[in-house]
């Protein structure tokens, strides 16, 4: 199966906001000056490496691989209640702020099982609460092997937009680019119990370019 995936550089969700800043920033220039200019060619920047959606080969991955789906930093490792699937579940977080990549990628493959969207609240996605007060978007995925992986996009303080691009049905791999959050948010796995964690607590990852977990072998 083919996991690689062919990276933009730059994320079609940001076009929009690179163009209007730096168009505005160049009719001030010519119309005014650089000072009034200035503060547009700042946006245009923060645009360029907010919305960078760089190239990463995927490490070498086994059926039983957890890749990465977000940048940032895990702020949990633990066992809950998946909230969704209504099992007991290992659960790993991992925060974004506004200086990471923001491009969400399938941790596993498999098919799209279910898809669920929840209007929320817009916490501090570093917040435990977040998890299940904010507004989010859950993506059910069962594996080749029937192991079931529930990923979730989380909004956070600032995050207002929450985008998806597969639906239930939908055939999936791992590194697949399958979503984005805007402005600071979390994506939360939950994983079957058996699955051995290879992040910690407080370590930066980098989504497609590591794995945060194996699973475990599947009861009957």
């Amino acid at each position: 199966m083919k996991t690689d995936y062919p990276y933009p550089v730059l994320a079609r969700e940001g076009w929009p906001f690179i163009a209007l800043f730096l168009g505005v920033a160049i009719v001030l220039q010519v119309l005014t000056n650089s000072w009034w200019a200035l503060p547009f060619y700042l946006l245009f920047l923060f645009s360029l490496q907010f919305f960078r959606d760089p190239r990463r080969p995927l490490p070498t991955l086994s059926e039983r691989s957890v890749l990465c789906p977000a940048d940032g930093k895990v702020i949990a490792i633990e066992q809950v209640e998946d909230p969704y699937l209504s099992r007991p579940a290992l659960k790993i977080s991992i925060f974004m702020n506004v200086f990471d990549v923001h491009v969400n990628r399938m941790p596993v493959s498999g098919q799209v099982q279910k898809v669920w969207y929840f209007p929320g609240k817009f916490f501090n996605a570093a917040l435990d609460k977040a998890s299940l007060e904010n507004e989010r978007n859950a993506l059910w995925v069962r594996t080749g092997d029937g192991s079931d992986v529930t990923v979730v996009q989380v909004a956070g303080l600032v995050a207002r937009r929450i985008v998806c691009y597969v639906a239930a049905d939908a055939a999936v791999v791992s590194g697949q680019r399958f979503g984005f959050i805007r402005f600071g948010s979390r994506v939360d796995t939950y994983l079957p119990l058996g699955a051995q964690p290879l992040v910690a607590i407080g370590e930066r990852v980098r989504s497609g370019a590591q794995c945060i977990a194996t699973l475990g072998v599947r009861q009957a």
